[in-house]
C-alpha cells in the first residue's frame, strides 16, 4: 500500500501519516517499543522521499506524564536510518519488507496532538523542544488551542467543528490562518499566539495544514480557498 501511494505522486508531494491507535489509545505510551518496531516495520519507509511528519494524536482523557512522554520521545527515530534498526525489533506479527535497507537516510520528523488540559505546563513544551518535535496547532472547540513553535515545522489542523464554525471556514476566518501561516513560514510567530511557554528562535519553517471538519463535505472547497489565498 505505501509502495503504491508512493508511485502515483509526484516528486514533491509528502504524505502526513498517523501513528497506530496501539501506541497512542491503547497502551497509552506503556511499553511502546515493540509496537513502534512494528510501525516502523510495517512498509512505512516505502513512501521514501514522499514521507512527511508523523502525528502522534493523543485521546482528550490522556494526562501529561513527564516520565512517560519522554521515555517515549527518546524511542522515537529521527531519521530513516535509526527507524530501519528499530524496524528490525518488530514481532512475528509483520511480514518485514526488503525496504527496512533505506537507500538514502532522510530525516524523519514527528507532531504530537493532545487534548488535555494537564499538558499546558512548560515542562511539556521544554521535552518537545529537546527532542525536536512540533506541537500540533488544533483549531477546535472542544479542546485547548496552542502555538507553541517546538520543532522547524508547523502541524496545523483545522476541524471547524460545530461549535466554532458550523459551516466550515469563511472568508474571514480563512484570511486569518493565511496570516497565521505567513507568519510560520517566514520565522515569526502570530501576534495572537496562544502559547504555553514563551517564543521560539526566529527561523523559517515549513507548515503543514491539514482541514479536518465536522462538515466533511467543506474540507476540500475550505483547503483550495486556502491555498489560493496564500498565492494572491
Amino acid at each position: 500500500m505505501f509502495a503504491s501511494w508512493a508511485r502515483q505522486v509526484p516528486a514533491e508531494f509528502v504524505f502526513a501519516v498517523r501513528g497506530p491507535r496501539q501506541i497512542t489509545h491503547i497502551l497509552r505510551l506503556q511499553n511502546p517499543r515493540v509496537a513502534l518496531a512494528n510501525f516502523m516495520a510495517s512498509g512505512l519507509l516505502e513512501l521514501g522521499i514522499h514521507l512527511g511528519p508523523i502525528l502522534w494524536q493523543f485521546p482528550s482523557n490522556f494526562r501529561f506524564d513527564a516520565g512517560r512522554f519522554e521515555a517515549f520521545l527518546s524511542m522515537l527515530p529521527h531519521d530513516t536510518d535509526a527507524a530501519a534498526a528499530l524496524a528490525r525489533e518488530h514481532d512475528a506479527s509483520v511480514r518485514v519488507p526488503d525496504v527496512l535497507r533505506p537507500e538514502n537516510r532522510r530525516v524523519l520528523r514527528h507532531a504530537f496532538e493532545v487534548r488535555h488540559d494537564s499538558f499546558r505546563c512548560p515542562d511539556f513544551i521544554g521535552l518537545l523542544r529537546a527532542y525536536d518535535a512540533a506541537l500540533v496547532c488544533s483549531d477546535s472547540s472542544r479542546w485547548p488551542r496552542w502555538m507553541d513553535i517546538t520543532s522547524d515545522f508547523v502541524y496545523c489542523r483545522l476541524h471547524a467543528d460545530r461549535g466554532r464554525h458550523p459551516d466550515g471556514y469563511d472568508n474571514a476566518a480563512l484570511d486569518w490562518w493565511v496570516s497565521r501561516i505567513k507568519d510560520w513560514a517566514r520565522g515569526a510567530e502570530p501576534w495572537d499566539a496562544e502559547r504555553i511557554g514563551g517564543k521560539a528562535r526566529p527561523k523559517r519553517r515549513d507548515v503543514f495544514v491539514f482541514f479536518d471538519n465536522d462538515r466533511k463535505v467543506r474540507a476540500p472547497a475550505n483547503a483550495m480557498e486556502l491555498v489560493r489565498r496564500l498565492r494572491a
